[in-house]
């Protein structure tokens, strides 16, 4: 989620008691990752286990590139966007909360889904388009667009 601008900052989610959050706050950044609805299968099975078993990039053949400033692994291919961020530490949220803070310092989007500083889902761009997950490997994807109008007074 954004919360500012200038600087570009967000707000994530990672749970406390996992080990991405213990690696986010030795290292002191985080790297983003947006799949799109082609890498659903990928992504679930990544996000459903710990890495504290052993390399998932090593065990799901994941090619990533090292990002442009922290050099944090980003992935190219089948991804909407990424982003590299510096952690922001919040004392008063850090071992209370799940939600953790970050700088973003570089990012990236693929031109076929992000154009002109927006989103552009269409059918020929579906396996681009933004996924979420609803819980117990369901997901949905962004694709249906619904452009807002003004309100009758």
């Amino acid at each position: 989620m954004p919360v500012e601008f200038t600087p570009p900052r967000i707000a994530i989610v990672i749970d406390k008691k996992t080990f991405t959050r213990e690696l986010v706050k030795d290292s002191g950044a985080f790297g983003i990752c947006i799949p799109g609805a082609a890498l659903v299968d990928l992504t679930y099975a990544v996000g459903s286990g710990t890495g504290r078993e052993g390399d998932k990039f090593a065990h799901y053949r994941i090619d990533a590139a090292a990002g442009p400033v922290l050099g944090l692994p980003v992935l190219e291919a089948g991804c909407a966007a990424w982003m590299e961020c510096r952690w922001i530490p919040e004392a008063h949220t850090e071992d209370a909360y799940d939600t953790c803070f970050g700088e973003v310092v570089s990012a990236a989007a693929d031109e076929r889904v992000f154009q002109r500083g927006r989103w552009s889902f269409r059918d020929d761009n579906r396996a681009l388009q933004t996924i979420h997950h609803l819980g117990a490997g369901n997901f949905v994807h962004a694709g249906q667009v619904i452009q807002a109008g003004p309100l009758a007074a």
